[in-house]
């Protein structure tokens, strides 16, 4: 890659410039450069290494939920708050190819403590093994269960918030926009999207921009992208570009984005065409910030920050929710 094309790295903020700096010196290796379950490994190892510590609830426990191809697994996060609580499902990122419960944990457990919410994040099956649309299929049955024991589970449904980054951003969005995935007069009432992939397109300017020296590139993410739907896929199909969907869900919105990530331009345009709606959104747009803060939130205060904005958000929002 051509120099002139590599963005300094005096144009990193400087809370994240040790993170990206160690990546450029160990030789830039992003996860198509590697194995697929080496992928898989490192991205657990770095959310290990760099997110957010492990923060102590009441309850955490794992649930086993019966389907035609085995269980798939939820985890509960629980705050302690009396009484039915708002429910958040939680989406986790990965390009729908790495990732898992662990990789987010703690990310799980500071939503839940500062929304006095209660958190479900969904193990939903990976690609390519399972390509779309089996993973949105996983957050689809992980909702009909969460709203058909919500009483069992001691969450109000009438209070329901969707949440996730980057892929799980997407299928946060997706299953927030298509009412026909989620059961009958079950409604969120918030989101919260970290850096999401809207537009599977691949086409707006930020790909052109951020093409080496950060973990996730443009190629890395057109890697991913093959991956769940296949270099010939549907892009332009709402459920895997939920951008160019008919009419964005009405809820209120916290988007995150970077600056320096490839998603830069379309969690932009996602927003912008939110508000244009008439939603009320907070979005946060960080120039000199790179894709994953949140899961480096142990390493990188801004994305501590930025979780604390969310969680504030989600909870100040599903608390007052009402059904209309």
């Amino acid at each position: 890659m051509d120099d002139i094309q590599r963005i300094p790295l005096s144009s990193v903020a400087p809370d994240a410039r040790g993170l990206i700096q160690a990546f450029r010196d160990n030789g830039e290796i992003s996860f198509q450069d590697v194995p697929l379950e080496q992928a898989r490994e490192n991205y657990l190892r770095g959310c290990a290494a760099n997110g957010l510590p492990s923060a102590d609830l009441p309850l955490v426990r794992d649930h086993s939920l019966p389907s035609g191809h085995g269980a798939l697994r939820v985890r509960e996060y629980r705050s302690g708050a009396q009484g039915n609580t708002p429910a958040i499902l939680f989406l986790h990122g990965g390009g729908w190819v790495i990732g898992n419960l662990e990789t987010h944990d703690g990310l799980c457990r500071l939503l839940a403590k500062e929304s006095q919410a209660t958190v479900f994040a969904v193990d939903y099956r990976l690609a390519p093994e399972h390509p779309f649309p089996t993973p949105l299929d996983d957050c689809v049955a992980a909702l009909q269960w969460l709203s058909s024991n919500a009483d069992a589970l001691g969450v109000d449904m009438a209070r329901l918030g969707l949440a996730g980054d980057s892929a799980g951003g997407n299928l946060a969005a997706v299953l927030a926009n298509e009412d026909r995935l989620r059961p009958e007069g079950c409604s969120p009432c918030a989101q919260a999207l970290f850096y999401p992939v809207t537009d599977l397109r691949c086409e707006t300017a930020s790909y052109r921009r951020i093409v080496s020296g950060f973990p996730l590139t443009a190629g890395s993410m057109r890697w991913f992208r093959d991956r769940y739907v296949g270099s010939a896929g549907t892009f332009d199909d709402p459920r895997v570009s939920p951008l160019l969907a008919p009419r964005l869900s009405r809820a209120p919105l916290f988007l995150l984005s970077c600056g320096l990530d490839p998603l830069a331009d379309e969690g932009v345009a996602y927003a912008a065409r939110a508000i244009e709606g008439g939603i009320r959104v907070e979005h946060h747009h960080l120039p000199a910030h790179a894709h994953g803060i949140m899961t480096s939130a142990g390493r990188i205060e801004t994305g501590r920050a930025m979780a604390l904005r969310a969680a504030r958000f989600l909870g100040e929002t599903l608390h007052r929710c009402t059904t209309e």
